[in-house]
């Protein structure tokens, strides 16, 4: 059912507690909320976190065109709110906001965008340089971007580095056993850029071999 008011249409599922019936490997999982399923469009990292039979919550965007509905799921609120962003940027419609949070969580965004980091954003499927120059511009407009100083020196810089990567690689489909290997043998004091990078590089050639 769609909702409308004063001519506005109105999101009319926000979240869903219930239980994982069943999880697909193109992108979206069954939840069972008091008897009803529903298909909700998820990211690779909460697709891999969602187990069958497990207990979850999921923060929902409720996608409604004229001739569809679709229910996207989120683990956090900071994820439902940058996905809200990114739709509302010329250009990017669900499909490619999934597929930038698929591979750059928001706090990894925040950092590409507020450094203007283009390499990083052309990582995202479907996003050449024309596209990531664009977007970078628009986004620094809308996204509401932490101070990066301080998590970009010393020992809480590096933790806050490893951690966008590793969502960065699991966003691109690999393992966490795969990500710890070669983030334990790259260097400590690299760039999120070129950590990103030569981890890709080290995962290619394990990967090919």
């Amino acid at each position: 059912m769609v909702g409308f008011e004063a001519g506005r249409r109105l999101e009319m599922i926000g979240s869903l507690r219930g239980s994982v019936l069943e999880r697909h490997t193109e992108g979206s999982v069954l939840i069972e909320v008091a008897g009803v399923g529903y298909s909700v469009t998820v990211i690779p990292r909460t697709l891999a976190e969602l187990e069958p039979t497990s207990p979850v919550f999921l923060f929902i965007y409720h996608h409604i065109r004229e001739d569809a509905q679709t229910l996207f799921g989120f683990l956090t609120r900071d994820e439902k709110s940058t996905f809200q962003t990114l739709i509302g940027t010329h250009g990017v419609g669900p499909s490619l906001a999934m597929a930038i949070l698929g591979t750059l969580a928001p706090s990894a965004l925040f950092e590409v965008v507020a450094s203007g980091d283009l390499a990083a954003l052309t990582l995202v499927p479907g996003v050449g340089k024309k596209t990531a120059e664009r977007l970078l511009i628009e986004l620094k407009n809308r996204l509401s971007l932490p101070l990066l100083h301080d998590s970009q020196t010393g020992h809480s810089g590096r933790s806050s580095v490893v951690s966008d990567v590793r969502e960065a690689l699991l966003g691109l489909g690999y393992t966490e056993g795969e990500i710890r290997e070669v983030l334990r043998e790259l260097p400590a004091q690299e760039s999120a850029e070129t950590l990103l990078r030569d981890a890709l590089q080290m995962l290619g050639v394990r990967r090919a071999g």
